[in-house]
């Protein structure tokens, strides 16, 4: 990649970190509190992919609240957050206490890590926002022969009860989901990151697993996921509640779950790539 090109890329992508949404107050600590922590399996198949009890180093790339990292502090020898949001990272360091984990703030297409030295690359509900071919090369880059490189997302809404997905994927249409929170097509669906990863080059074998989450909550955690999405942020500022759905999201789970805590399930799609 030249210096030109480089440019151009970080260019493009500080212009969509300042259009998320997720430096505005509040925010990070909302979208820490509410949003899913990737599941127990999802760390135990990416170790059997990798063919490592123990990896010495996981790399996390757009690793936001920490969420994403912290699942590793048990599984691994280090742990390292790659995010470009300070807000976001500011949140990540004082949730996370774990001496084997840091956090970066940088591009996910340049960690300024060493060649070779990861067994497990993730990246998570995150791939979408970045340029994929320096980020899938610097992926490629950071990892070990037989490393494993893994874009997950999950899908929305989260499962709870009819009425209340209903709801939520009212609001979802309102707000044209697959657009950045400016109103622009975001340029990446998720849909194309497992051809994304195939065609790259950098890996040996790449494969999409599906999986689910589970965990509890009611009707406050159902709208806190909602208001965990840049582009409602973003939307809130010009519409009202009612405008974008989210009066109705509010009401319906109100009244549906009340004052109870449910079983909220997610499901996960991991399209994930072998150097």
């Amino acid at each position: 990649m030249t210096e030109y090109s480089r440019q151009l890329i970080d260019q493009w992508s500080e212009a969509l970190l300042r259009s998320s949404g997720y430096e505005r107050s509040g925010f990070a600590a909302g979208f820490d509190t509410n949003r899913p922590a990737p599941p127990d399996v999802l760390v135990d198949l990416l170790c059997l992919e990798a063919q490592v009890e123990r990896p010495r180093l996981v790399v996390d790339l757009g690793s936001g609240t920490g969420l994403s990292t912290r699942p590793w502090i048990d599984r691994a020898d280090e742990v390292v957050g790659v995010e470009a949001s300070p807000e976001m990272r500011e949140q990540a360091e004082a949730a996370t206490a774990a001496g084997n984990v840091r956090f970066v703030q940088a591009y996910a297409q340049a960690t300024g890590l060493p060649d070779g030295s990861s067994d497990i690359v993730t990246c998570s509900q995150a791939l979408h926002w970045m340029e994929p071919e320096p980020t899938l090369a610097e992926a490629a880059r950071i990892l070990r022969p037989g490393g494993v490189f893994a874009a997950y997302d999950y899908d929305w809404p989260p499962i709870v009860h009819w009425e209340i997905e209903a709801a939520f994927e009212e609001m979802l249409r309102r707000l044209r989901v697959g657009r950045r929170p400016d109103g622009e097509r975001m340029r990446y669906a998720k849909e194309e990151h497992l051809e994304r990863i195939k065609s790259s080059g950098h890996f040996r074998y790449a494969r999409e697993i599906v999986l689910h989450s589970r965990e509890r909550g009611g009707a406050e955690r159902v709208v806190g996921m909602a208001l965990s999405l840049g582009p409602l942020t973003v939307a809130l500022q010009n519409g009202t509640e009612e405008e974008l759905g989210l009066a109705a999201l509010r009401e319906t789970a109100q009244r549906v779950l009340g004052d109870r805590e449910v079983d909220i399930y997610l499901g996960y799609r991991v399209r994930l790539g072998v150097k």
